[in-house]
């Protein structure tokens, strides 16, 4: 798309669109009423050719439009953009060019005009913005193309707005508009004034999207004490969450930003299951996991799997604790425990340690929050949560060996457990109670491995001989089911899927092991 700015100053937002190229839109010209104007040389320095059309004193509005007209008919643009064009423009000029563009520095039918960031600052607002829109003969009324919101803050005068405006602004919007434009998904329906732009439906999965949060903590620091942090809440949450659960022990110090990692990981294990539930995390993976009759059971179930590993880990649990519980959790260091609820009596066990906090969630456990988001360098990544949930028919038995009602059970309780660990990722498991977790390896073999040296070396009172191993993907090779057997592995629950399957399965079959493949996998790589 060849396009055409107009401009009667420096011409930024014009620059910022050559830069980067929307949609592989270029320009074709820029051209300016002002002699002079700085937006000339920066076109130059782009090699983008310039036309500079003043008006002259004793020239009318419209013979001056006829020599931009004139001006631009050499170029045969496809669009035109405007950016600061201190010029009213005709209906006569609109209707014999192509679609015109602008950017208005509010969010418009708000504060039109000459004076917007005067007028939001009188006004005394919390949010401004701008607008992108068709221009028509009126001033600011065309239709909406697209909008950026932008905060107005406590202090903030004309030239904050203006600066935080364009560069977080206009800087968004226009290239996004003139973007739709070039890929032709933009359509002008000028007699309802209105702009629809195809794939812009919503859904979970909008062409747009814009989120606000509010700032609700200063941490102490990030990941690391050289990293600033802050803590942001969506307040429309409803599921139990460690950012709104208050922390009992006032007088603990606070939690930091590893601190609110971990117990979101550990409360979304917790949440997987019905029964009484215990997650020990490690760095948002889990050193033990387990499901229990009671929740000291089930707290002393996970802690067993590496207590080693969960020193100075974070604990999470399905159920109110009881002092029981809180008196096994106080006997090696950790740093924070998250359950809904707790006794009175629990509590003054736990508040025996000073640094541990006690975050006390809410009772509601079921999904609200249907998608996840990871931050990136310049963008967001964004899925639906992984909500897997399967019984024994979602299991197909790819072995001779048939596995029995009691390795079922251990395989269904290792695969809502194995989606919290990090992959590649291999979970053993008796039970209903981990075993052996070997997290984060780039090969599915290590990772049997440091399952097997942790259900071997760390495990207290029980281990691998007889255990279920669950695998968050296929197993490429034999290795893997190899190792496994080595180990004392006897069922194996695997989504399959890879080439060699077949062998696989052989392996397995030649090892006396049972298998069951669930046909879908569970990477978590965050």
């Amino acid at each position: 798309m060849k396009l055409a700015g107009m401009a009667s100053n420096r011409g930024r937002n014009l620059l910022n669109i050559a830069d980067r190229s929307p949609g592989g839109a270029e320009f074709a010209v820029v051209l300016t009423n002002e002699e002079g104007a700085p937006v000339l040389e920066k076109a130059a320095e782009r090699d983008i050719p310039t036309e500079v059309v003043p008006r002259a004193d004793d020239e009318s509005r419209r013979e001056h439009e006829r020599r931009v007209e004139e001006a631009l008919a050499e170029y045969d643009v496809d669009l035109v953009c405007l950016d600061g064009y201190m010029r009213v423009l005709t209906e006569a000029f609109v209707d014999g060019q192509p679609t015109i563009l602008n950017v208005h520095p509010s969010l418009l039918p708000a504060f039109p005009g000459m004076d917007a960031h005067e007028q939001v600052l009188d006004a005394g607002v919390k949010q401004t913005g701008c607008t992108v829109h068709v221009v028509d003969e009126t001033v600011d009324g065309g239709p909406i193309v697209t909008q950026e919101p932008i905060p107005v803050f406590e202090g903030d005068d004309v030239e904050d707005l203006k600066e935080r405006v364009l560069y977080q602004g206009e800087f968004k919007a226009y290239p996004r508009a003139v973007k739709w434009f070039a890929e032709d998904r933009a359509t002008v329906d000028n007699e309802n004034n209105v702009v629809h732009v195809e794939g812009d439906e919503g859904g979970e999965f909008p062409a747009r999207r814009v989120t606000s949060e509010d700032r609700v903590e200063s941490l102490r620091y990030g990941e690391n004490p050289h990293q600033d942090a802050a803590l942001y809440a969506d307040t429309t949450c409803e599921e139990a969450s460690v950012v709104s659960a208050p922390q009992l022990n006032e007088g603990a110090k606070g939690m930091g930003y590893n601190n609110y990692n971990d117990a979101d990981a550990a409360l979304n294990i917790v949440k997987e299951f019905e029964k009484p539930a215990c997650a020990v995390i490690k760095h948002t993976n889990p050193a033990g996991a387990a499901v229990a009759d009671s929740i000291s059971q089930a707290y002393a179930d996970a802690l067993s799997t590496d207590p080693k590993s969960a020193f100075g880990g974070i604990v999470a649990l399905n159920r109110e604790c009881d002092a029981a519980t809180a008196e096994q959790i106080i006997e090696s260091f950790k740093e924070v425990v998250v359950a809904p609820g707790y006794t009175e009596e629990a509590l003054e066990v736990l508040f025996e340690k000073d640094n541990l906090r006690v975050l006390d969630v809410s009772e509601q456990f079921e999904t609200t929050e249907t998608l996840t988001e990871k931050d990136l360098v310049g963008g967001r990544l964004i899925q639906q949560r992984d909500r897997q949930r399967l019984d024994r028919e979602d299991l197909e038995v790819v072995t001779d060996r048939v596995p029995t009602d009691e390795q079922i059970e251990s395989m269904l309780f290792a695969w809502q457990t194995i989606k919290h660990v990090k992959s590649n990722a291999i979970l053993f498991a008796k039970g209903t109670e981990t075993v052996g977790v070997g997290a984060g390896q780039v090969s599915r073999v290590d990772a049997v491995e440091i399952a097997k040296m942790k259900a071997d070396s760390d495990a207290e009172g029980k281990d691998a001989d007889g255990a279920v191993m669950a695998s968050d993907a296929f197993f490429p090779f034999p290795d893997g089911i190899e190792a496994a057997a080595e180990a004392g592995i006897e069922a194996v629950i695997q989504p399959g899927g890879s080439v060699n399957d077949d062998d696989v399965i052989e392996k397995a079959d030649e090892l006396g092991m049972t298998m069951v493949m669930t046909g879908t996998r569970c990477f978590r790589h965050d």
